[in-house]
């Protein structure tokens, strides 16, 4: 991961309807959800639903794949991790963070 990835990545996740959308495939597991699934849970048009999808997928949050004829949308755990562990990994680097921790999780 890197700073210019990174902020690609935040950048997509920043739009509130690409934010509900990778949430949801977050939430729905390994095995994804068919677009029209995705479109139905969030209630919002198809067209809409691919723009925002081609945004996360191009800053690699998210992965599609077509199996016969339903296309299925993941969200790419890997990268979310990765994300995660950059954002985290200097957190507190030059000082005390332990409040600072416990204040955030309340």
């Amino acid at each position: 991961m890197n700073l210019e990835l990174a902020a690609s990545q935040m950048e997509s996740l920043g739009n509130p309807t690409r934010l509900r959308i990778y949430r949801t495939l977050v939430r729905a597991g390994i095995d994804g959800l068919p677009v029209g699934g995705l479109q139905q849970r969030l209630d919002i048009p198809a067209s809409t639903l691919s723009h925002h999808c081609k945004k996360l997928i191009d800053a690699g949050l998210v992965t599609q794949e077509r199996i016969g004829t339903t296309l299925i949308c993941r969200a790419n755990y890997k990268a979310m991790s990765s994300l995660i562990g950059y954002l985290a990994d200097e957190c507190c680097a030059d000082g005390r963070c332990e409040e600072t921790l416990n204040v955030a999780a309340e």
